[in-house]
Parts: C-alpha cells; structure tokens; sequence
C-alpha cells in the first residue's frame, strides 16, 4: 500500500518542503457546500464537522473538490440533508487538533469525522503522545454526545518497523476502546495511485477525493443512524 522506502523517504522530504510552504491558516473560516448560496434548500437535518489537516483541508485545490463537500453532495443525493463543514487545517498535528476541540464543539456538530495524526507519524513523534491526542479528542466529542467516525491513518515504511507498527496499531486500539465508528485507513485505494493524488504524490486530486468520500459514505451512513436513535 506505501512505497518502498526510497520511495517513501522522497515523498516525506517532499512533504518536509510542502510543510514549510503551507504553514496552518486557522484564519480562514470552516465553510459547507451549503454556504455557497442559491436556492432555499429544506432544512437540514444536522451538521457532520470534518476535522483534520492538510488531507480534509483539500490542500492545492478548490475548497469545492475537497472531500468534505463532495460528501455532502453524496449525503444529499441519498436523502440526507447534512451540512458538512470542513474543519481542517494544513499542517495541523493531533497536539494541535486537540487544542482546537472546544472551538470544534462550538460548532454544534452531530457528527464528527476525525482525520489527524498522519503530520505526527511523519515527522517521528512519539505514537504514545498520538494516542493520547487522539484519546482525549475522542472522550471529549463523546461526552457531548457526538458521534465520532474515527478516519485511521497508516505511516510510511522508511520510518522503521518498529515505529511503522506502533503507529498503525494507534487508531484500531483507540477505536476498540472508545466504540466509536473506524474507518481503518482514510487513504485506501488513493495512497501512491498517482492517478489519484497531485504533483508531490501525497495529496489527493479531485479524483482522489470523490475515492475517499465514496469510501468513506458508508461509515457516515452508519454514523446517522447511530445518532437517530
């Protein structure tokens, strides 16, 4: 699924200068398809808040092509009238998402997509401290009573063994422990198909992201009927 690891250490110092030139704009304001104007639409049945880094924000591209609007559309077209709003930030780590959870809550959010930890995991840091970001997030979320889908991320190889597999088994581990819902790798089918990603190979193109909103739909699905009840 990931590269060898020549392959790999290229896209990571491609993503160490990607980094550097996209710093975090917290400034900008989450938006939804919905924001976008037109005709009075019914009213909406709840919102889902995307939250994440550089991967949710649509990094390189239309705030329209990335995948928390396509997914709305996908929403609609089957009856679901959600509002979701992308909350990512580029460059964010889960430290940084995890200082941003009471704004996230201000939100009013029914639902929340977590995508965070793939900045940590190339970068070396610690898995524990991952975990513990990820940990408190998820406990948060659900003491309000949002119902979280838990997007899992898996890191590059050139990384080590050791650290690879300490990382990967972060996100099952925190979705057995909290019973949220897990989508066990948010880049599956998109990851190295340079059909699918942009020039540097690690960020998703248009394409890439109705791939990953596809796939991710039927764990949302899932996430709806779990609030109605």
């Amino acid at each position: 699924m990931f590269p060898s690891a020549a392959r790999a250490a290229v896209l990571l110092l491609g993503l160490t200068v990607l980094w550097t030139a996209t710093a975090c704009d917290s400034s900008r304001p989450p938006q939804s398809a919905q924001d976008s104007g037109g005709p009075e639409s019914e009213p909406e049945e709840g919102v889902i808040v995307a939250v994440g880094d550089s991967l949710t924000a649509g990094l390189g591209l239309p705030e329209a092509e990335a995948y928390p609007a396509i997914l709305e559309q996908l929403l609609a077209e089957r009856g679901f009238n959600y509002r979701v709003v992308n909350a990512g930030i580029s460059g964010e780590t889960s430290s940084g998402a995890r200082t941003r959870i009471g704004w996230i809550m201000k939100l009013e959010p029914d639902i929340v997509i977590l995508e965070t930890g793939a900045n940590d995991g190339l970068r070396g840091i610690e898995p524990k401290l991952v975990e513990e970001n990820i940990d408190h997030i998820i406990t948060q979320l659900l003491q309000e009573d949002i119902t979280v889908v838990l997007a899992g991320m898996q890191m590059v190889t050139n990384l080590g063994p050791a650290y690879v597999s300490s990382f990967n088994r972060v996100y099952p581990k925190l979705a057995d422990r909290h019973g949220v819902i897990f989508m066990p790798f948010f880049l599956q089918d998109v990851a190295m198909n340079t059909a699918l990603n942009q020039a540097d190979g690690i960020h998703p193109n248009a394409a890439g992201y109705e791939v990953i909103a596809e796939n991710l739909l039927p764990f949302v699905e899932e996430a709806i009927k779990e609030t109605a009840r």
